[in-house]
């Protein structure tokens, strides 16, 4: 493993306990430039990764708390009319940050989820007809409740298939937990943990993740991978260039992770499951759930080289 990651894991596994998985697949999936939604029951720690990365990482944070009221002005910003200089200013929202944290976002509207649209595929955002870019690095983390779960209105596939990854935290195991309930508050460790890196170390890491080799046979292998999916009468709708891409980018960032120059097809296999897992909907099923099925029913289905 990376020696920077490696200490990176090493201290943010002093806050979620028992949960390497998890942070490896989150930080190489800020390490392929991608944002991040975890899926998860209240309560497992999902606001506390994405707050322990943001100290780690040195990186400017802001949560927003997505309700049914909230509005696109409550996230982007709003221009206020300045009496003495006769002349509106706009006052940024909390899109302005290196890290947002999209708390329960299938709480609000679409009209308000649409808001994140623009700044998590362009890294700008458009105010009355004028473009603003957003800090650089630029990461969006949305928290989401299951969705059979009172008042939340589900993420159309536009918005789904902006985030690269989606995980579950799921629950700790039980020695985890016993540290978790007889150990300090995690609230006042998160207040003295120190930064590890800077994020111009880290764009410094996504452009080496970016270097990383990959084969002419692993390149076949994932078109197999997307093309089983548009011929399988089991899966609604295929894999589209976009999640090629972000497979690629995504095995790409865990064989960094890992400390290897090259991808190999174990790199392909750990990262399927959270990239398309959320892009595949079964056609036997009404509604979403079965994406991480479909996933290892793909992996099962295609030869790997």
């Amino acid at each position: 493993m990376q020696p920077t990651i490696g200490k990176l894991i090493q201290q943010a596994s002093t806050i979620l306990l028992g949960k390497e998985e998890v942070l490896k697949l989150s930080i190489a999936c800020m390490l392929a430039r991608g944002h991040l939604l975890i899926e998860d029951l209240p309560g497992v720690g999902k606001t506390t990764l994405a707050h322990t990365l943001a100290k780690l990482l040195g990186l400017h944070y802001q949560r927003i708390q997505f309700t049914s009221d909230l509005l696109p002005s409550d996230i982007i910003g709003v221009s206020i009319f300045d009496r003495e200089k006769q002349s509106f200013r706009f006052h940024p929202g909390a899109i302005f940050s290196q890290l947002v944290l999209a708390d329960e976002v299938n709480r609000a509207t679409p009209k308000a989820q649409s808001a994140l649209l623009e700044a998590m595929e362009e890294e700008q955002v458009t105010v009355e007809g004028d473009s603003m870019a957003l800090p650089r690095p630029f990461f969006v983390i949305a928290t989401q409740n299951p969705a059979h779960q009172i008042g939340t209105f589900p993420l159309p596939e536009s918005q789904l298939d902006r985030f690269l990854m989606r995980l579950e935290i799921g629950y700790p195991g039980r020695k985890a937990e016993r540290d978790l309930l007889c150990g300090r508050d995690r609230r006042e460790m998160l207040r003295e943990m120190e930064q590890v890196i800077a994020p111009s170390e880290l764009i410094t890491l996504q452009q080496q993740a970016d270097k990383v080799y990959i084969a002419e046979p692993l390149l076949d292998y994932c078109q197999d991978l997307l093309d089983f999916s548009r011929s399988s009468p089991r899966i609604h709708q295929g894999l589209s260039p976009r999640a090629g891409l972000a497979l690629l980018r995504g095995a790409r960032a865990w064989a960094f992770v890992e400390g290897r120059d090259e991808v190999i097809p174990e790199d392909i296999q750990a990262v399927l499951a959270p990239i398309v897992g959320h892009r595949l909907q079964s056609t036997n099923e009404a509604g979403r759930g079965e994406g991480l099925g479909l996933a290892d029913y793909l992996l099962q289905s295609v030869a790997v080289p």
